[in-house]
């Protein structure tokens, strides 16, 4: 270009004033130049061509406003600034970005290309999957694909969950057992055993499950009672139910180290089992004269008495019991006075207290306190008054019925004092010498004493009173 250049300003002399820096001085007219006409070559597009000083001005001016405008367009790409057809810079509406991140997030092209519009309509981008609400169908397969096997159009994929060992089945169904002897639902068990692939393991369910409520209380005994007779169908089937009762008996001198009455308690389950038919009635007639075990014979010897008995109207369907809240109030209440009349035969305290402790329910023995003073009121002899301050002292030092399940006992009887002496006439009397004995051994403290009731009474006194009627307590 510089050679070109060169030659033709050696075939077209000009003087050094033009190509100075006042070539394009003159007269200025609003922003542009007045030049003079001097016919010298231009070059247009790479063609040499003759024209005039003023086009050569021209030219130099739409090259110096590209570059202005290239320059710029880096730094301010939304203004919008163009060249016209006569190479003015036309200045589109200036508008000023929001922030730098809208920059950064802005998704359309910087090269001035295309419609404007986001990438991939909108559905591109890191961590996208596609356009919200687009539906991807099945891809057809290509059979010319070179990783193509016709076998896998005949595949049925399904989750396989591996069959539990020894280690892991105990590890898996122990928690579950545990957990249904708080919630008692026996749906769950039923649903997270069936979730497990159990295999061989399935018939050790119903022996894990006796071996862990034999260490239990008697409610957690009447709940795999339950258990049992609920799994064996859905989950477990009769010979699974066969099977864990013969490992059972077979573990016995192992769950006797353990658990010292484990023989009779496993007599016990097996009953229940043949009585909620998940065993067979000729079960323990298939056993007679094969047992060497003494504790297998004691445990078979202890359901046959108990099937026997059941055909003199026995319930083995309770004999677990039912203890905690899952007991009836009124079925409590009758419990508690039959515990309270056998001691006042018996007299054994000892008994009492392991009776009421059977019952679970920690949260009710205020009933018992109240059931308690009650008899005293309605007794009429001192073997009772004298027997139950013994038992309710004995309950208070063991800590079996606690502080505040005493006192509200006591307050419940100071409640209902007054429809109790309607069936009492002395209940009054009797219960403020209760009272009294109660604080004096330690029982109750001075402020519960000080709450009990007393009777008022109409007294006539002397003409010197006045004959003014006076209230008068014993």
């Amino acid at each position: 270009m510089a050679a070109d250049c060169e030659a033709w300003l050696n075939a077209n002399p000009v003087e050094i004033g033009d190509l100075s820096d006042s070539f394009v001085s003159g007269e200025e007219d609003n922003g542009g130049f007045i030049i003079a006409n001097k016919n010298i070559n231009n070059e247009i597009n790479g063609n040499w061509v003759a024209s005039s000083s003023n086009s050569i001005h021209e030219a130099r001016l739409k090259a110096k406003a590209k570059r202005r405008l290239r320059k710029n367009s880096s730094r301010d790409s939304g203004r919008g600034d163009s060249l016209s057809d006569n190479g003015d810079v036309v200045r589109g509406t200036s508008v000023a970005p929001t922030s730098p991140k809208s920059k950064l997030l802005d998704r359309k092209s910087r090269l001035g290309k295309g419609r404007g519009l986001p990438k991939k309509g909108g559905a591109g981008g890191k961590g996208v999957w596609g356009r919200s609400g687009e539906v991807y169908e099945p891809e057809a397969v290509d059979e010319r694909d070179p990783n193509y096997d016709e076998d896998q159009e005949n595949c049925v994929y399904e989750t396989v969950v591996p069959p539990l060992d020894e280690r892991d089945f105990e590890k898996t169904v122990t928690p579950i057992v545990q957990e249904y002897f708080e919630h008692g639902d026996t749906n769950e068990v039923a649903e997270l055993l069936a979730e497990l692939n159990l295999g061989p393991m399935r018939s050790v369910v119903p022996s894990l499950a006796v071996a862990l409520a034999l260490e239990a209380k008697a409610s957690h005994r009447e709940l795999t009672s339950r258990l049992l007779a609920d799994l064996c169908g859905p989950v477990l089937s009769h010979g699974d139910m066969e099977k864990s009762f013969d490992k059972l008996l077979r573990e016995l001198p192992d769950l006797v180290l353990d658990t010292p009455g484990a023989a009779q308690l496993v007599g016990q389950f097996i009953a229940r089992a043949v009585s909620d038919q998940i065993l067979s009635k000729t079960y323990i007639e298939g056993y007679k004269g094969k047992v060497d075990c003494e504790y297998a014979r004691a445990a078979l010897d202890r359901a046959a008495v108990l099937l026997k008995m059941s055909m003199g109207g026995l319930r083995i369907d309770s004999q677990w019991g039912t203890g905690g809240g899952q007991q009836p109030v009124i079925q409590l209440i009758k419990e508690m006075n039959l515990l309270l009349k056998e001691y006042i035969l018996s007299g054994d305290s000892k008994e009492a207290e392991r009776c009421l402790r059977d019952l679970e329910v920690p949260h009710f023995h205020h009933e018992f306190a109240y059931e308690a003073i009650v008899m005293v009121l309605e007794s009429n002899g001192e073997k009772t008054f004298k027997m139950v301050l013994q038992l309710l002292k004995s309950l208070s030092v063991s800590s079996i019925i606690t502080v505040d399940q005493m006192r509200r006992g006591y307050q419940r009887v100071y409640m209902d004092i007054a429809e109790i002496n309607i069936d009492v006439p002395r209940a009054y009397f009797i219960l403020e010498q209760f009272v009294d004995k109660s604080f004096s051994m330690g029982i109750i403290d001075v402020k519960l004493r000080d709450l009990c009731p007393c009777r008022g009474r109409k007294r006539y006194v002397s003409e010197g009173d006045g004959g003014v009627v006076k209230l008068e307590s014993y």
